[in-house]
């Protein structure tokens, strides 16, 4: 039975190490998007860390409308992150995870 709850800790340790390393190749994976007429992109890192953005001369003349796609861009780019590095964090520990009764991932 010991050697089981060893077998599992070390398991849990050596996934909780492939999940770090994974968030750190995260921050190398960019993410890109751009508002629905293209006048603003964005750069983002799958670990939600903006990069770059870019923003069309045409919308500096108009505020409310920068404003307005600035924020509809930025919230598309950290949702794209955020599933993105979701599903990249799930995949690594369902593979690193023991197998324990009534626990199914």
């Amino acid at each position: 039975m010991f050697g089981d709850m060893m077998g599992m800790m070390n398991q849990l340790k050596d996934t909780q190490q492939r999940v770090e390393a994974k968030k750190k190749e995260l921050d190398t994976v960019i993410l890109k998007e751009a508002s629905s007429s293209g006048d603003i992109q964005v750069q983002i890192s799958a670990n939600r860390e903006v990069k770059e953005i870019q923003i069309s001369d045409a919308l500096l003349e108009d505020k409310e409308q920068l404003e307005d796609y600035l924020l509809l861009t930025l919230n598309k780019a950290i949702k794209k992150a955020h599933d993105y590095n979701e599903q990249e964090l799930a995949k690594v520990a369902k593979t690193g995870l023991p197998d324990i009764p009534g626990m199914n991932f």
